[in-house]
């Protein structure tokens, strides 16, 4: 009888002991339709964990016991018709696309496939544009890969030549690509592809944007400028549309001759008007000379011709350096503001560049990766040029920060 009661006794003490842990887990669940990518802090390569949140101005998150596991060790992000695209970059191997959606604050699976892995992707109308870039000056087709975000298959697929397109001995590779109005446009450097300075090029101090018919893709034109070197960075998105179909670039002046910059040319943003396909020579933003001695390394655009930017200083910028001071930028208007309240630089580790705006000109919010600390989204408000910590991160670095429906 003492056993029998001792097993009983054991059995609702495990029975407790599982339903606080069931609790627990079920609390820890931070629901919601914001989706960050996090990667836990490990000393070898580990794969993103998915997390979803509720409010990205208060509260914690945590890799611990929560998240969907990513397959592969390099993901890139991007949303479209309210689903999640996660990218595995094969490093010259095959990559899986895996899309999700959000199901009661969940995130829920909808679909995983195999594509080539890819160098820039982008939403184009109801489809996901994705191209494989060559950077082989004997073989130099560039694959394309076109994804409906309805049916979540491959529909359509070509190759264009990339050697042909650059015109000049060297190969265009694309630094990302935009859809604008109907049309797919491709800003590029030109790079030797050869000779050990595969990313080096002779003409550091040019501009170009392939403009390409769509869904054919068809080259139409290149739109070129010489007051600028390339637009964007490696895998960096240099273009934005604006509400009245205007196209702003930015270039970071970050062009490469046998492995140093060579570019003599400002970091600079240009424009492109509505309805032309020309760069307007009459619109130049000298953004080292605005900024007092900055360079953009990458932007993301919140409405009403704002942008919250990545500055560095001049004498740090490097071909892949993504810089750690926020700033408000106005096209329109031509004005440089640095965001106040972020954390000093030197206890920043990084800054998250994929991240959210409600697209109202006024709010982003970007993942604050700090030294031996927690991480945080910080909300940045470009009407006040402030930025208040958010959300607290534990156990790794945030890569991402998403909203779908």
């Amino acid at each position: 009888m003492k056993a029998t009661i001792t097993k009983i006794f054991g059995v609702l003490a495990f029975a407790a002991m599982l339903s606080s842990c069931m609790k627990k887990d079920k609390a820890a669940e931070n629901l919601g339709n914001y989706i960050l990518a996090v990667t836990p802090v490990a000393s070898t390569g580990v794969a993103d964990y998915l997390l979803t949140a509720g409010d990205l101005e208060k509260g914690t998150i945590s890799t611990a016991g929560n998240g969907v596991e990513q397959d592969g060790t390099y993901r890139y992000y991007v949303t479209s018709n309210n689903k999640f695209f996660s990218m595995l970059y094969g490093q010259g191997n095959p990559g899986a696309v895996t899309t999700y959606n959000i199901l009661d604050g969940r995130i829920n699976k909808l679909s995983n496939f195999q594509t080539e892995t890819v160098q820039a992707f982008a939403p184009v109308n109801d489809d996901l544009l994705l191209v494989k870039i060559s950077r082989n000056i004997t073989n130099p087709l560039s694959s394309w890969y076109r994804i409906s975000t309805n049916s979540l298959l491959i529909t359509g697929e070509g190759t264009v030549n990339t050697q042909t397109l650059s015109n000049n001995g060297e190969t265009a590779h694309f630094s990302w690509i935009k859809q604008v109005g109907n049309k797919v446009y491709a800003p590029y450097f030109s790079i030797k592809g050869c000779c050990g300075d595969s990313f080096g090029t002779a003409y550091p101090n040019n501009a170009w944007i392939a403009v390409y018919s769509y869904p054919q893709m068809q080259l139409e034109k290149v739109i070129k400028d010489d007051r600028t070197s390339f637009i964007g960075r490696y895998m960096t998105n240099g273009l934005a549309v604006v509400e009245n179909g205007d196209v702003y670039a930015f270039s970071s002046s970050v062009a490469t001759t046998n492995g140093v910059l060579s570019s003599t040319k400002p970091s600079a943003i240009t424009r492109i008007t509505a309805g032309t396909t020309e760069f307007d020579q009459s619109y130049f933003y000298d953004f080292e000379a605005i900024s007092g001695g900055y360079v953009v390394t990458d932007w993301l655009y919140i409405g009403n011709n704002n942008f919250v930017v990545n500055v560095i200083l001049k004498a740090q910028r490097g071909a892949y350096s993504t810089g750690k001071t926020i700033a408000i930028v106005n096209v329109v208007d031509k004005t440089f503001k640095q965001v106040t309240g972020l954390p000093l630089e030197a206890n920043i580790e990084s800054i998250t560049t994929n991240n959210y705006t409600p697209k109202d000109g006024k709010l982003a919010y970007i993942g604050v990766n700090m030294k031996g600390v927690a991480n945080y989204v910080y909300k940045i408000d470009a009407s006040t040029q402030t930025a208040t910590q958010g959300l607290k991160v534990e156990g790794g670095v945030i890569t991402a920060i998403q909203y779908i429906k």
